[in-house]
C-alpha cells in the first residue's frame, strides 16, 4: 500500500477495493507515529481530513471520480487553506487561521483528494535546509542526523517517509527540486505562470512557482493535471489550452539530444554525486539519447543575481506583515511604531531578518542601480544562454545538488554555504524555466543523489516521458528509508 502509485491507488479506489475514509486513515495513523520524529507536519486535522474522505468516497460512489478523487494529499503550509492553520513555518503566522483556499487547493478539493496535513518549511521559504522553521528541523526520513533540504523539506520528507503520497511545494530558488533530491523523491517546479499564485503567500514574486513532490514522474503528471490552470486573479497566471501532462509517458527517446553543461561538470560536485550522475547519462545512452555538450556561461552568476533579487521582492512582500491586520502582535509596546518594530522583531526569525535587510539595502538610493538593476540585466544573460542551448538540444542535464544530503546544522552558521545549495536550481528559476528533480542512486552513507533535468518553456510533458523512461529502467525511485518499514 505504502508504495503504491497515485494510480493503483486510484484503481484501488474506483473497485471499491478500499474507501478513501479507509486509506486516510491508514496514512493519519503513518503519520501520528512517524512525525514525532521527522517533524514533517506543522500541522494535522484528523476530523477534517476524514471530512474530505467521506465527501469523496459520495463522489466515487456517484461515478463523478477523477483520478485522484479519495487521495491523501500533503499540502506545504505556504498554501492558505481555509479552515487550516496557515503558518509559513513562522511565529509570525502561528495564529493565522486562512478564511479562504488558495488556487492550488480550490483544485484540489474539487477533484475530490483530501488533505493529510499541512507540512512543515523554511520560515517563509527563506531556507535550503528546513533548520529555519519556528516549528522546528525537519529531518531527513534516510539518516535522521542529517537535512531534508528546502524550503519544501517537510513535504519531500513526508512523500520519502511514505507519509503521504504525493505532495505540493513551492520552488523560488530550488525549493522543491533540492529537498526532492536530498530525500530521494521526485519533485518539479513547472513554467513560471502555470500554477498561480494566488493564496500562495509570498516571498519573491517573480521567481516563486507551486509544483509537486511524488515518487515518480508518472505521479508528477497526474499532480499538474489538477494544479494547472488559468486564474484570473493572479496577474502572471498563463491563459493557455488545458494539456494532459500524462500523454506523453511512454514515448521512446531514440533521438533525443540532451544538453550537458560543462559549467555543471566541473569543480564544485562531490564524488559520490558525479558518480550518480554520470551513471543516469549511462542509462540515457542505453535509451537511445545522444548526449550534447552546451555552454551556460553566465550559470556562475545565478547565485549573487538570485541573492539580490529574491530579497529584494522579499523585503518588499514581507512588509505587510505588521501585526495590524493579522499575525503575530507585540504584547507590550508604547506607540504604533514601536508595536511595528516589536512585533517584526519578535514575529520573523533571523534568516528572514537576515533577507529583509539585504533586501531593503539593495533597493535603497544610491544602491539600485548598482545592485538591483545589475541583477535584472544578468538574468536576462542567464535565461539567454538557455535559449541558445535549447537550439542545440531538448533537455539540460546535470545535478540538482552538488552534495548529498549534509547534517543537521552543518552550515546553520555559515549562510553562504547555505546560499550555494541553490546552486544548480537557481539559474532555471531565474530564466522562468520548468526544471525537476529525480532520484539517480545513492552516494556516501547512503543517501540520495537527484538528477536535474531542465527543459525548455512549456515542455513538461516531454521532461515527465525523460523521466518516466530513466524509471522504467531504474528502481531508485522505489525504494524507501528501512527506518519509514512500519
Amino acid at each position: 500500500m505504502l508504495n503504491l502509485s497515485l494510480k493503483q491507488l486510484s484503481t484501488l479506489l474506483e473497485s471499491k477495493k478500499i474507501s478513501s475514509v479507509e486509506l486516510t486513515r491508514e496514512f493519519l495513523k503513518r503519520v501520528e507515529i512517524l512525525n514525532q520524529e521527522y517533524n514533517a507536519f506543522i500541522t494535522v486535522n484528523e476530523e477534517m481530513s476524514l471530512d474530505q474522505a467521506y465527501v469523496a468516497d459520495t463522489m466515487i460512489a456517484s461515478g463523478e471520480a477523477c483520478p485522484l478523487t479519495g487521495i491523501p494529499i500533503a499540502h506545504k503550509d505556504i498554501f492558505c487553506t481555509k479552515g487550516w492553520l496557515t503558518t509559513c513555518g513562522s511565529k509570525m503566522l502561528s495564529n493565522f487561521i486562512s478564511p479562504y483556499d488558495a488556487h492550488v487547493i480550490e483544485r484540489f478539493n474539487m477533484t475530490g483528494t483530501v488533505n493529510i496535513g499541512k507540512t512543515n518549511m523554511d520560515e517563509f521559504a527563506m531556507g535550503s535546509s528546513n533548520e529555519t522553521s519556528f516549528y522546528g528541523s525537519v529531518k531527513n526520513p534516510w539518516d535522521i542526523t542529517t537535512v531534508p533540504g528546502g524550503s519544501s523539506g517537510g513535504s519531500a520528507c513526508a512523500v520519502a517517509a511514505r507519509m503521504a503520497p504525493a505532495a505540493t511545494g513551492t520552488d523560488t530558488g530550488g525549493s522543491i527540486r533540492q529537498p526532492a533530491a536530498l530525500c530521494g523523491v521526485s519533485g518539479i517546479k513547472p513554467t513560471y505562470g502555470l500554477v498561480s499564485r494566488y493564496g500562495m503567500i509570498a516571498f519573491a514574486s517573480s521567481l516563486d512557482q507551486g509544483g509537486a513532490i511524488a515518487k515518480s514522474a508518472a505521479d508528477l503528471a497526474l499532480m499538474l493535471n489538477v494544479m494547472v490552470g488559468f486564474d484570473a486573479r493572479d496577474s502572471t497566471s498563463l491563459q493557455r489550452d488545458k494539456e494532459d501532462y500524462t500523454r506523453d509517458l511512454e514515448k521512446p527517446l531514440e533521438g533525443l539530444r540532451i544538453g550537458l553543461p560543462k559549467e555543471y561538470f566541473a569543480e564544485g560536485m562531490s564524488d559520490d554525486v558525479s558518480r550518480g550522475v554520470d551513471a543516469a547519462i549511462t542509462e540515457y545512452n542505453k535509451l537511445g539519447a545522444k548526449m550534447v555538450e552546451v555552454s551556460l556561461p553566465n550559470t556562475k552568476l545565478s547565485i549573487p543575481v538570485y541573492y539580490v533579487l529574491a530579497p529584494a521582492e522579499a523585503s518588499s512582500n514581507l512588509s505587510r506583515f505588521d501585526g495590524v491586520r493579522y499575525g503575530h502582535r507585540a504584547l507590550k509596546y508604547a506607540d504604533l511604531d514601536d508595536m511595528y518594530e516589536k512585533s517584526r522583531a519578535q514575529g520573523f526569525g533571523a534568516e528572514v531578518k537576515r533577507r529583509i535587510l539585504i533586501g531593503t539595502y539593495v533597493l535603497s538610493h544610491g544602491y539600485y542601480d548598482a545592485y538591483y538593476i545589475k541583477a535584472q540585466k544578468l538574468r536576462r544573460l542567464i535565461a539567454q544562454d538557455f535559449a541558445e542551448v535549447f537550439k542545440q538540444c531538448e533537455i539540460v542535464m546535470g545535478p540538482t545538488s552538488s552534495t548529498v544530503a549534509f547534517a543537521l546544522g552543518e552550515r546553520s552558521n555559515d549562510p553562504l554555504q547555505m546560499y550555494l545549495s541553490d546552486t544548480y536550481t537557481a539559474a532555471a528559476s531565474l530564466a522562468g524555466l520548468p526544471g525537476m528533480s529525480i532520484p539517480a542512486g545513492f552516494g556516501n552513507r547512503s543517501r540520495p543523489v537527484g538528477l536535474h533535468i531542465i527543459g525548455n518553456y512549456f515542455s513538461e510533458a516531454h521532461m515527465l516521458n525523460v523521466a518516466h523512461q530513466y524509471q522504467q529502467v531504474t528502481d531508485w525511485h522505489t525504494r524507501m528509508p528501512e527506518i519509514t518499514k512500519v
